[in-house]
Formats: structure tokens, C-alpha cells, sequence
């Protein structure tokens, strides 16, 4: 079962919220990060992304940047730009994207959970990434940024949730670039507190949604503090991590495209034809064509576009791994055919997330940078969480999730 805590936030008051919001650290590089916190002292890239306190080219693992990050931190706090709040709270956070909005409660996530399995993954991670990651946390003596969780539905939480949102918010404010809405409701009654923590006691598993890297490496710091304190007792605030955790009949996933440089040394005739062994291919014509169901593909090739039905028997709908669209491609398509067998290291393939549209895919292959696109239905959390359920691992690029959670509007101090 889910152990949750409430804890004391570090928010930047009311007026200055929507400086100090950044997007991820991960879905940005250092030159935009640089761009976007242009003339703005108060953005959370000065701590997220602090090799833009650097000359450009700056190693942005380097250890003098990881300082800066710390030190900059430190300077939030002192000029008032981050307050920490008087008692220890939960949160809501609403994100509004095309007219749909997602109610998520920000929490402190247990750091045994992760190491136990109560908190499930799909995603491999990667040592260095997490070690990246780990040094953030370190050095800040904090959660900077959240993680993004799924939970199974749960009526009582969203009477409490919906009882916040009927209420003015501490923030309401339109993320620039994207258009999304941001709200964000403190939850300071003691009676609320205590009955969200005793619901998520009843809740047997938490699902990492978003965020894998950004979770393990705020489950092995609390872990190394843990190991490192002789009067370790296990209530300490190190034994939590930041997270927002949304029912998972709310959350969309999107489709995550791809796109290959080339055919394998096929003609577009020949591939055409090897592919028709395993699925029905109808040509569709010059009008993008998006796939609408599962194991129905959408192929982008030579200025036309065909649809792609595996044929019955080539996937396994009882097995949770086989039974993906994502499986379905790489095996019969990217691998069979094209060659290409490891997604995460091959540089003849690319990955495209769908909120950029399959206008982004024919935009690819037309300028003469990739040769075809493949864009596949999205997953949906029902599969999500089948597979961490029975502990197999998604193939690499399968989920998007969209909107992204905006960082800056609640930090999580690990003392």
C-alpha cells in the first residue's frame, strides 16, 4: 500500500509564480534554456539549467555547474523569490490542455515504495542520467522538480480534490510557448491531510507516469541519506520525494512517432512489398492519414501516405509486451526489415512525439532528412499498467505524455 506524506513547500509567492515557472529540464537543451530565461533572474532554469550562468559551451555536468545550481537556489531563498510555507501541506495541480483539465495531488512519495515495487516502473532508466540527477538532488538538499504518477481511480480523493477546485486558486496562470493552463490549490486542513494520507494507504500501487530518471535518483539519495545517518529512524523528510499523482482515468498519453533515415537498401517498391507479408497496406493518398485503432499504422512514404493493419497472428494479445503497437513495429517492421534492432542506440532512427502533429513526420521525409515516418496509435494507461503490474518493461520510446508538469510551482527540501 502507498505511503504518502504532506510536507512544507518552497513557492514562489503569488506575483511571481509565473517568472519562476519553467518547463522540465529534460525536455529543453541548454541554448533554449538560455533563450527562454533571457533578462528574467527569476526563472527556475537558473537553478534547473545552470550552465546558462555560463559561457555557451559550458559542460553542463561539470562540477562548478552543479555548485551554481545550489547557489543559486540558496539566492531564491534569500531575496524572497522561494518561501517556504509555515506547515506541511498537499497540494492540488490542475493542467488544462484543448479544453481538458487533470486534477493531480502533489505529495511526499515514499523512497521505500520505490525500492519495493509499490511504486511501479515501465521504463529502463540510465545510470548516467540518474547519476545527473542524483548530483541535482545532492547538491540542492532537494526536489526541485516533480514526477509525474498515475494512481487507480479513487472517488473519495476526487470529492476532496473537488472541493479545492471549486475554491479561488494560489495560482491560474497560461504557460507561455504551449498555451496550457496551470492551478494550483494548497491544501492546509489538517482534516483533509490526514484523510488523503489514509486514502493512499488503502491504494496498493503507485504508477511513474513521466519522470523515471528524475524518480530514481530522489529514491537512491534518500536511500544513501538513510544509510549514511547512524540515527537513521525512517520519518525523516529524506524518505520522501516529490510527486504529483493524478488519477489515471484523466491522463491522455499521446502517440510517439518515428522517423528512419533510410530503406534498408530497398527501393520504396520493394519495401512496400515486404511489409504486405505481415500487414494489410492501403494506400491512402497525399491527406495525412493517422491510424485509428490499435495495431493500425500510419506510413509516410515517397509523398503518400498508407495505412498499415497487422495481419491476425503476427501479435500476441495476451502478452502484455507483444500485444503493443510499438512491439508490433519494431519487430515486423523496423527490425525484420529495416534492420534497425536497438531503438535506443541506432542513429538511423529518430522519435517524434505526437503533440507536434503528423504534419511534423511528412515535414521530415520531405525535406529529404529521413526517408519514411511511421506514426502508431498511442498506448493507453490501462496498458501502462498491465505491464508494470506484471513487471515486464516497455520498449524504449512508447510513451508520451502531454502537458508536461511545470516545474517552480512547489520544491521539496530533503531536511
Amino acid at each position: 500500500m502507498a505511503i504518502i506524506k504532506p510536507f512544507k513547500g518552497i513557492r514562489p509567492p503569488k506575483n511571481l509564480v509565473e517568472q519562476v515557472a519553467s518547463r522540465p529540464y529534460d525536455v529543453l537543451n541548454s541554448e533554449e534554456a538560455r533563450k527562454e530565461a533571457e533578462g528574467n533572474e527569476k526563472s527556475l532554469y537558473h537553478i534547473i539549467r545552470p550552465e546558462i550562468d555560463f559561457p555557451v559551451g559550458t559542460d553542463e555536468h561539470a562540477p562548478e555547474v552543479y555548485l551554481k545550481a545550489a547557489e543559486n537556489f540558496n539566492k531564491f531563498l534569500q531575496k524572497g523569490w522561494l518561501v517556504e510555507d509555515p506547515k506541511e501541506c498537499y497540494y492540488v495541480y490542475a493542467q488544462t490542455m484543448n479544453g481538458k483539465t487533470q486534477f493531480g495531488l502533489v505529495v511526499g512519495a515514499y523512497v521505500p515504495d520505490y525500492l519495493n515495487g509499490v511504486i511501479k516502473k515501465h521504463e529502463l532508466t540510465r545510470r548516467d542520467k540518474e547519476e545527473d540527477r542524483m548530483k541535482h538532488v545532492r547538491v540542492n538538499n532537494a526536489n526541485i522538480e516533480p514526477v509525474f504518477f498515475a494512481y487507480p481511480d479513487n472517488p473519495e480523493l476526487d470529492k476532496i480534490v473537488a472541493k479545492y477546485a471549486a475554491t479561488d486558486p494560489e495560482y491560474d496562470f497560461i504557460a507561455p510557448l504551449d498555451g496550457f493552463r496551470h492551478t494550483f490549490w494548497v491544501i492546509d486542513n489538517d482534516e483533509d491531510i490526514q484523510q488523503i494520507t489514509r486514502l493512499f494507504a488503502k491504494i496498493p500501487a503507485l504508477y511513474i507516469a513521466d519522470g523515471h530518471h528524475r524518480s530514481a535518483a530522489a529514491a537512491l539519495v534518500g536511500a544513501e541519506k538513510a544509510k549514511q545517518n547512524p540515527n537513521h529512524r525512517g520519518d525523516e523528510e529524506y524518505n520522501y520525494f516529490m510527486a504529483v499523482c493524478f488519477p489515471a482515468n484523466q491522463l491522455t498519453i499521446i502517440d510517439y512517432n518515428r522517423v528512419v533515415k533510410d530503406l534498408n537498401g530497398l527501393t520504396p517498391a520493394e519495401f512496400l512489398a515486404r511489409i504486405s507479408s505481415d500487414f494489410i497496406v492501403e494506400d491512402k493518398g497525399e491527406e495525412i492519414y493517422k491510424p485509428n485503432a490499435l495495431h493500425n499504422f500510419s506510413l509516410y512514404l515517397d509523398g503518400r501516405w498508407y495505412s498499415l493493419t497487422a495481419k491476425p497472428g503476427t501479435y500476441d494479445d495476451s502478452d502484455p509486451i507483444g500485444v503493443l503497437d510499438v512491439t508490433i513495429s519494431s519487430n515486423l517492421i523496423l527490425n525484420k526489415i529495416l534492420g534497425i534492432k536497438d531503438l535506443r542506440s541506432d542513429k538511423r532512427i529518430d522519435f517524434v512525439g505526437g503533440i507536434r502533429g503528423l504534419g511534423e513526420l511528412k515535414k521530415r521525409v520531405d525535406s529529404g532528412e529521413m526517408k519514411m515516418a511511421l506514426a502508431l496509435y498511442p498506448v493507453t494507461m490501462k496498458q501502462l499498467m498491465d505491464i508494470a503490474d506484471t513487471g515486464n518493461i516497455m520498449p524504449p520510446k512508447t510513451t508520451w505524455f502531454e502537458p508536461k508538469l511545470r516545474s517552480g510551482l512547489v520544491i521539496h527540501k530533503l531536511e
